[in-house]
């Protein structure tokens, strides 16, 4: 029998049940929207995949759209289009999901396709072999992009040889050696029922839903999936020098998991320091010094560690000067903060975290991924109060531990000028 669970406050119109096998199911009800959203997350993505399966994940991604027992990839489209609807797939380093949004009346159009995709795709050799192209000119595209160039060979460097370190795309070599069996073998192992949630937001009917649920999915076997590699933060250097106009760079330190005690001051430190147009590092660099057009600070939380970094582009000749003010930015942030800075970074996060629940789209994926990650759709009050109880000396002390960490330095472009990762080092953590 399926079980239902409570919802804890999470919203009205939320309602919670978890089929025999394991896979759970959350629908809300939204007044006054005649769509519906509707979405499977499954908790596997880039850092479970094994060396030999590098990229897999987003291949398979790919594939879903690509024919099943019933269905050719024109028939998918067909279906969803006919009906004026949209369908679409994302691959992430800790989860993958397949969305569709149709009106209300056509969601079990949508699931019924959604359906087919997971449980019944053939995998093609032709059609394998065209969308293995399709994705080598995606990768080929990236390796002409200097700035997500850098973003890889960051989180590289950051996690070096870990499944968490490796781009999502995967490489050549790897892409071209996927076979059918492989891809059934993956999917085999890592899409298991425990940690599958089907979404659904907007006009759609629980029961329906719960149904539709169970008719697709409800024959899944409940497997222990394996456990995931655990994230071992590195650090290090990787320098790409190379003929371009401008030299983009990210400087790194180890973050937090969103598990964390401490997330919440880290993420309002990045926040304060460069998280828009009053932060402390577009004021100094951009501002006052013209040092680049654009540079932001982030933090990447993951299940079970995180990284935190800056980014920016530069000429090469500037390039010294920008790490230089850079890093006493970053030091003077962790020092000096203030209150009014404090607000303002809590303000902007409490905004973020409402702006996301305005639409279906944007509920189902925090119904999904709270639900993966905790069990539970955590109220928004609830994490508005945790965000209001995080005090100054909080976050400057998260800068501070920050701080003390190894830096992982990525840069691409006229990068000789580029200041040795000691001396970086030795700059971050001066007394």
């Amino acid at each position: 029998m399926n079980q239902h669970f409570s919802t804890f406050g999470a919203s009205p119109g939320l309602t919670v049940s978890r089929l025999d096998n394991g896979l759970t199911v959350a629908t809300e009800t939204i007044p006054g929207v005649a769509t519906a959203t509707l979405g499977v997350w499954v908790g596997a993505g880039s850092r479970h995949e094994r060396p030999d399966e590098h990229g897999l994940s987003h291949l398979i991604e790919h594939m879903a759209f690509k024919g099943t027992a019933t269905r050719s990839a024109r028939k998918i489209a067909e279906d969803i289009e006919n009906v004026g609807g949209e369908i679409n797939a994302a691959t992430s380093t800790e989860s993958t999901s397949y969305t569709a949004r149709v009106l209300g009346e056509d969601a079990g159009v949508a699931l019924d396709v959604l359906g087919d995709i997971l449980t019944r795709s053939v995998f093609d050799a032709g059609e394998l072999a065209r969308e293995k192209g399709v994705i080598l000119q995606e990768y080929a595209a990236v390796e002409d992009t200097p700035d997500d160039v850098v973003y890889d060979a960051f989180i590289e460097t950051a996690f070096p040889d870990q499944p968490i370190g490796r781009p999502i795309l995967g490489r050549p070599e790897t892409i071209q050696s996927f076979d059918r069996a492989a891809i059934e073998a993956y999917i085999a192992r890592e899409y298991v029922p425990e940690r599958m949630v089907l979404a659904a937001a907007g006009a759609v009917e629980h029961a329906e839903i719960v149904e539709a649920a169970e008719r697709h999915f409800g024959g899944l076997k409940s497997v222990e999936a394996p456990a995931v590699v655990a994230g071992i933060y590195g650090g290090g250097e990787r320098r790409m020098q190379k003929r371009l106009e401008q030299a983009n760079l990210v400087l790194g330190l180890p973050g937090l998991s969103f598990r964390d005690e401490g997330y919440y001051a880290l993420h309002l430190f990045s926040q304060v320091l460069g998280g828009g147009l009053t932060s402390r590092l577009w004021h100094e660099v951009r501002e006052t010094r013209g040092l680049a057009y654009d540079i932001q600070a982030f933090h990447w939380p993951f299940s079970d560690c995180g990284l935190f970094g800056i980014g920016a582009g530069t000429s090469g000749a500037d390039l010294a000067e920008l790490v230089d003010v850079t890093i006493a930015t970053t030091r003077e942030t962790a020092e000096r903060l203030d209150a009014a800075e404090l607000a303002r970074a809590k303000a902007q996060l409490k905004v973020s975290l409402l702006t996301a629940l305005e639409t279906p789209g944007g509920r189902i994926e925090r119904n999904a991924r709270q639900l993966l990650a905790w069990g539970r759709v955590i109220p928004p009050q609830e994490l508005i109060a945790k965000v209001d109880a995080v005090e100054i000396e909080h976050v400057r002390a998260a800068g501070r531990t920050l701080l003390q960490g190894a830096p992982t330095l990525a840069a691409i472009g006229p990068v000789k000028g580029l200041p040795p990762l000691p001396r970086v080092a030795a700059a971050l953590q001066a007394a």
